[in-house]
């Protein structure tokens, strides 16, 4: 019931994903300002990530997860209502778009400390591999149908994506598991129990390392997003093409998805993290060197694959070191790192469009990504880890 009811709802976000900068360029042609709303609703990455974790540990998951899939409803539904009267206005898509974020970070955090007490331990890569299909899924569908949206009304997008969280919230209710283990009510400050967090994760080599490699994968990955859907609509691609062009992404995630759980088991964490981060440096600066909005969706076709496989073995790590009443602060610590950087690289990106245009942009994308890549190589925290199953077994 969990997972159908956030098919819906993540097919609703990859939607709009796609439809902000269509609308935001439509309106003002200003790469930009499309990199302003991308920041906005990615800065409660930096801003709430940390204190949302705390109190997540602390409220009851599942009301949490309501709240913020009501809040989302209303907000979307503002913006479609806004776009349907032609009354657009850059202040509220931004507004929006904050706010979407901001409730994604509770809810994100809510849902991913809950699943552990919905499977067993021993089926958790297989778990984290079929959200992972349902992110990648909603890819694929999401992103060519919020292109092909926007080219029938620019509101119609916004309003697919209020509905698919009224969806989610209306399935929450009808769960009868119970989301978080019984504990008592908490007397430590919030501040104290937002450190313990971060005091767990830095104190842990992998998790630590791994965290800010991912870091400076998503502030790369960001910003070459925003820098392909400028490239793209610069070589004449249309709405729909470009939702197309994405969508190969997705699709190659989805055969990841499929193989993540076989590959976590035969294939050691280590050569999938410094593996994957080297495909998607070769892949971005393949990018700046093609010309067809087809051909750019086929380089990342390939380098979707990586994305699922990936997140499946580090996850796995992640829930074999964690206990129970630290998941959502150790993961609101790492998010706060690793998904922190993407609303500066979508800033980042956007200034670069406009100064530079997309093949620099790209190329220097290209460069960060190898950054990465040659780090993760060089880590000996990283090229000596001991696999997941070692530490799942003990736990």
């Amino acid at each position: 019931m969990l997972w159908s009811g956030q098919v819906v709802s993540t097919i609703g976000t990859r939607v709009t994903g796609v439809a902000y900068p269509l609308l935001v360029l439509a309106e003002t042609g200003s790469p930009a300002k499309a990199g302003v709303v991308g920041f906005a609703q990615t800065l409660p990455y930096i801003l709430f990530y940390l204190p949302a974790g705390a109190l997540v540990d602390r409220w009851d998951r599942k009301r949490t997860m309501i709240v913020a899939d009501g809040g989302r409803t209303l907000a979307l539904g503002s913006l479609a209502i806004a776009l349907a009267l032609d009354e657009f206005t850059f202040a509220q898509v931004v507004a929006v778009a904050f706010v979407e974020g901001t409730l994604f970070v509770f809810f994100s955090l809510s849902e991913s400390a809950a699943l552990p007490q919905i499977v067993p331990k021993e089926q958790l890569p297989t778990a984290v591999a079929q959200n992972q299909a349902r992110i990648q899924g909603a890819d694929l569908v999401g992103q060519p149908l919020g292109g092909a949206l926007f080219g029938i009304s620019k509101q119609l997008p916004f309003a697919a994506d209020a509905i698919s969280y009224a969806a989610s919230f209306v399935s929450l209710f009808f769960i009868r598991t119970k989301f978080q283990e019984e504990r008592p009510r908490s007397v430590t400050k919030l501040r104290a129990e937002m450190l313990e967090g971060v005091r767990w994760l830095w104190g842990q080599p992998f998790m630590r390392a791994g965290v800010l490699l991912v870091a400076g994968s998503n502030f790369a990955f960001s910003a070459l997003i925003l820098a392909l859907i400028v490239r793209a609509k610069a070589l004449g691609a249309s709405s729909a093409t470009v939702g197309i062009m994405l969508a190969f992404l997705g699709g190659g995630a989805i055969v990841g998805s499929l193989i993540a759980p076989w590959v976590q088991r035969r294939v050691h964490a280590k050569v999938i993290m410094i593996g994957s981060f080297w495909v998607w440096a070769v892949g971005a600066f393949v990018s700046a060197f093609v010309e067809s909005p087809y051909a750019l969706g086929a380089i990342w076709a390939v380098g979707g694959i990586f994305g699922p496989i990936f997140n499946v073995a580090f996850s796995t790590y992640r829930y074999a070191l964690v206990p129970d009443r630290l998941l959502a602060r150790v993961g609101s610590a790492a998010l706060v790192v690793a998904w922190g950087a993407i609303p500066l690289g979508q800033l980042t990106a956007g200034i670069l469009l406009e100064r530079i245009g997309g093949v620099d942009t790209i190329l220097l994308v290209a460069a960060a990504s190898a950054a990465v890549g040659l780090a993760a190589s060089l880590s000996r925290t990283i090229r000596t880890a001991p696999r997941a199953e070692e530490l799942l077994s003990s736990a």
